[in-house]
């Protein structure tokens, strides 16, 4: 049985009419407008984690891109509680309304903050920052409504039956943050591995409007007037049409819009589990090009420059056992097998995607030289941080660190002090151990703090630099327009216990683009940029 409300104290807003009229027992209504709170709560936090993962993607530093989404969004679920005050009198029709807009706005968030990207991105001016403001304003726009949803359906749910506002608020919010729960871990196990970021954006929107729609025409449709149902019934019909509509263009968006930021030369585009992979070029004379989640990480043009003068330093001396962090494309093994004498190369990589399509690939396993068919080149699966605590001591001489910049929040636990320590654990009396530290001249002060960072790891470092186009140095794909900006060297250090020498291995092949003499100009061009007082980056202070 219903219970009658009760009355309301003086100053209060005027109650509704009285109890719903439901087509279901009160108690059964209850669990469904309950159910409806699991859905809605799954479906917002869905939004927001699209939101992070798409702009941390797109623009990198994934620390400032939650931050932003996440202190945005629930700055706009405060303002859209209090601006739901007003649609108390029409909870009904105004959670169907704020449902289907939401689904809407929240559903095409992802492809249209990747259209603007991809198609703006490269303009330059006011339009780099594009995609940040419609980060911003997604997020904002997003957290209004799903602020505005529970002041709604706690009316609702009172309707059925009035109860104190603490039981109610906590059967609300106990349905609420389990669903939250439930999102959370549906975005990364489910969603994002068999659908990607745009499919599960919109099959989320599509799923918020039916719960929605379903709530509002099925269990409180005698509340709203006979045009009201008919419009609410046509707009839940539209955002399904065009959900239904994107998600079925949604692969030839991708094409477009993969054209639009790599050009028209795309070959190769897969996502493994760690990452997207995309190859431009490789055949018809045309160089090729790895982007690892839009990251220029090998241009065809300069890899050379960049391998010869990461690796080749380091092999003077003992070089029987070589170790490669990162690396997976196979540029950085191949330079190694040059040398006499190397019996064993192990090779670090957390993507076994990226290593297969090294070996596969005729355009890729071309430009390595095909070292994966090399029996002394051995491949662990692995992160290589996690790899290094396991690794035996006093292993290798050479260890090479063919990393993504610092700059990335991702890789910065491998510039920490801690990494460095324990790379030092696995070199072999009088081993090296080379790292890639950004690009010099625009990013100095990151530069030198991988430099204080080695020494502080208890090792002496000869830090040195090449002119070449920077891979891999941004915190988003390599679109700079400005060619003032765009960094134009590559940074290096070599460290061992005892001071090293760089100096160049004379029973190597030749190579191609380094020399002595050049090598030793470019540790002088570094010197010239030290900046002093940087402190050590470790895992609980990163620094970069």
């Amino acid at each position: 049985m219903i219970e009658a409300h009760a009355p309301a104290p003086p100053g209060a807003p005027p109650s509704w009419r009285g109890p719903a009229r439901l087509p279901v027992r009160p108690g059964t209504g209850r669990f469904l407008v309950l159910a409806c709170v699991f859905v809605c709560a799954a479906c917002g936090l869905v939004y927001e984690l699209e939101l992070v993962a798409l702009a941390s993607y797109l623009m990198g530093d994934s620390v400032t891109q939650a931050s932003v989404v996440l202190s945005v969004m629930v700055f706009a679920m405060g303002i859209g509680s209090l601006a739901a005050k007003r649609l108390r009198r029409f909870a009904a029709a105004g959670f169907g309304a704020l449902e289907a807009t939401l689904a809407l706005v929240g559903g095409c968030s992802a492809m249209a903050l990747y259209a603007v990207f991809a198609w703006t991105g490269a303009w330059g001016g006011l339009w780099a920052d594009g995609p940040r403001v419609l980060l911003v304003a997604f997020s904002l726009a997003i957290g209004l409504l799903i602020g505005a949803e529970v002041p709604l359906l706690m009316e609702l749910i009172q309707r059925i039956r009035r109860q104190d506002a603490g039981g109610a608020v906590a059967d609300l919010f106990a349905a609420d943050y389990v669903g939250a729960l439930v999102g959370g871990l549906a975005f990364p196990f489910l969603l994002l591995p068999f659908l990607g970021q745009l499919t599960s954006s919109l099959l989320t929107g599509a799923v918020n409007v039916v719960a929605g729609a379903a709530l509002v025409l099925g269990l409180f449709r005698r509340d709203l007037t006979c045009r009201a149902r008919c419009l609410l019934l046509v707009a839940n019909v539209t955002v399904l049409g065009v959900l239904a509509t994107a998600a079925v263009l949604v692969d030839d968006f991708e094409r477009a819009s993969r054209q639009a930021v790599y050009g028209d030369d795309v070959r190769v585009a897969v996502r493994t589990g760690v990452q997207e992979i995309v190859l431009t070029g490789g055949a018809g004379g045309r160089p090729l090009d790895l982007y690892l989640d839009g990251r220029l990480r090998v241009g065809g043009r300069e890899e050379r420059r960049y391998h010869e003068a990461l690796v080749h330093p380091a092999m003077n001396g003992p070089h029987a056992r070589v170790l490669i962090l990162g690396g997976g494309d196979g540029l950085a093994a191949r330079e190694a097998l040059a040398h006499p004498g190397v019996r064993r190369v192990d090779v670090v990589d957390l993507d076994p995607g990226l290593v297969r399509l090294a070996r596969t690939d005729p355009a890729l396993s071309g430009l390595n030289g095909h070292a994966y068919r090399d029996p002394r080149v051995h491949v662990t699966a692995a992160d290589a941080f996690q790899w290094l605590r396991e690794a035996s001591a006093a292993t290798y001489d050479v260890v090479v660190a063919d990393l993504p910049d610092p700059g990335i929040t991702a890789s910065t636990k491998l510039y920490s002090q801690e990494f460095f320590g324990l790379a030092r654990r696995a070199l072999a009396p009088g081993g090296r151990l080379v790292v890639h530290a950004g690009p010099v001249a625009t990013r100095p002060r990151v530069f030198w703090t991988v430099e204080a960072t080695l020494r502080a790891a208890v090792l002496r470092t000869a830090p040195y630099r090449v002119d070449g186009r920077a891979t891999g140095f941004t915190a988003g794909p390599d679109r700079i327009t400005d060619v003032t900006r765009a960094p134009r060297d590559w940074g290096f250090v070599l460290a061992a216990v005892a001071r090293p020498s760089l100096l160049l291995d004379p029973h190597a092949r030749p190579l191609r683009t380094l020399t002595q003499a050049a090598l030793t100009a470019d540790a002088r061009a570094a010197e010239v940029t030290r900046v002093t007082g940087e402190r050590a980056s470790t895992l609980v202070h990163p620094r970069y």
